[in-house]
């Protein structure tokens, strides 16, 4: 579970880096609708602030937020990594017949008529947009919507994924961390495959830690490198993700998976920021200095985590081009999508032969 700690304030363990130069930053437009493009420092870097609505789902029928079939409904992204994570989680866990979920358009638009703020909207029909469709709950044109519904006085990004409680049509957590926990533990009852512990007690400890290099260095990591505006953090950036990529490549070479030869919550993690890698971030974030393609162990790696049942459901390659170099008109004016690599993850990765050698 969640600590009380981590639960009561937006601002965790994970969070401490974040500096007072960053919430100065903000003084004057905390009020205003923003997205993670506006996330800077004045030496150039990007600092993500933390996710706001922190509420906990539980076992106990008694619970403000019991973990009850057909209750919640998730909006993601498929281009977002952070909402993509909590997908793959429905597909492994056997939660998509008991957690419904709807995907917005990969290209952010005008949110509202009343300012310039862009960011996810839905289509206004089924056919508008290959596997996006409108909001079938509340009607929302954006999720900044749902945002404004669950909150009158909020201020803040309008981010997926969001974890809607249809019972009291509000927002029940939009941290991916904490979601992705909830579909793991609280949801045995309901699950298919229950018996898949992602976060198993005995792994937690490794678990974290190796959750939080890999977040700062990688899955943070290419953001601190694509929205760098002074070349000081970029360089920083990068070379902590490279480290961070050797490191996992190293791991890699001795067992199947992070944490040793079982599946676990660190390789979810891991594996939609590398998915994402030769065909966006190597590009549009510049992370450059060597593709995924050229690390053999964590090129297999994901081969061998996008063949697990329903992982590749939860890749729409589309939608992801789409949205990294058609959003985000600072780093690709144009919004010109390269034509490739276009990568076949679904190839043999011999990754299961680490295991049996054990």
């Amino acid at each position: 579970m969640i600590s009380a700690k981590s639960r009561n304030t937006p601002f965790g363990p994970k969070h401490k880096h974040l500096s007072n130069l960053l919430l100065l930053s903000f003084k004057n437009t905390h009020k205003m609708a923003r997205s993670a493009l506006d996330e800077m420092s004045e030496s150039g870097a990007f600092l993500r602030t933390p996710s706001t609505f922190r509420n906990i789902i539980s076992r106990d029928p008694e619970a403000t937020f019991p973990a009850e079939a057909a209750r919640y409904h998730l909006y993601v992204s498929y281009a977002c990594p952070w909402a993509s994570r909590c997908l793959a989680y429905l597909k492994i866990k056997g939660l998509d017949k008991a957690i419904t979920f709807t995907s917005v358009k990969p290209i952010w638009e005008r949110t509202k008529d009343s300012d310039e703020h862009m960011g996810w909207v839905f289509p206004t029909s089924d056919t508008e947009e290959p596997d996006a469709g409108p909001d079938p709950l509340n009607g929302a044109k954006s999720i900044r919507e749902l945002y404004e519904l669950a909150s009158t006085n909020y201020s803040g990004k309008y981010t997926v994924p969001v974890l809607w409680d249809k019972k009291l049509k509000t927002i029940l957590s939009n941290e991916s961390e904490e979601i992705i926990r909830m579909f793991n533990t609280e949801f045995k009852d309901i699950a298919e495959n229950a018996t898949l512990d992602l976060y198993p007690p005995h792994l937690q400890a490794q678990i974290s830690e190796v959750n939080d290099w890999i977040y700062d260095g990688i899955n943070n990591g290419v953001y601190k490198c694509g929205f760098a505006k002074k070349q000081g953090p970029y360089n920083e950036a990068v070379e902590k993700l490279y480290d961070a990529l050797d490191k996992c490549e190293e791991i890699l070479s001795t067992q199947r998976y992070l944490c040793g030869n079982a599946l676990t919550e660190a390789d979810i993690r891991l594996f939609v920021t590398l998915i994402r890698f030769d065909e966006v971030y190597a590009v549009h974030f510049k992370c450059n200095k060597k593709l995924l393609r050229e690390y053999p162990k964590l090129f297999n790696y994901t081969k061998d985590i996008f063949q697990i049942p329903g992982v590749s459901t939860t890749v729409k390659m589309e939608h992801i081009k789409k949205h990294y170099y058609g959003s985000h008109p600072s780093i690709n004016p144009f919004g010109i999508v390269p034509l490739g690599p276009n990568i076949d993850y679904s190839l043999p990765h011999d990754r299961e032969t680490l295991a049996e050698c054990k």
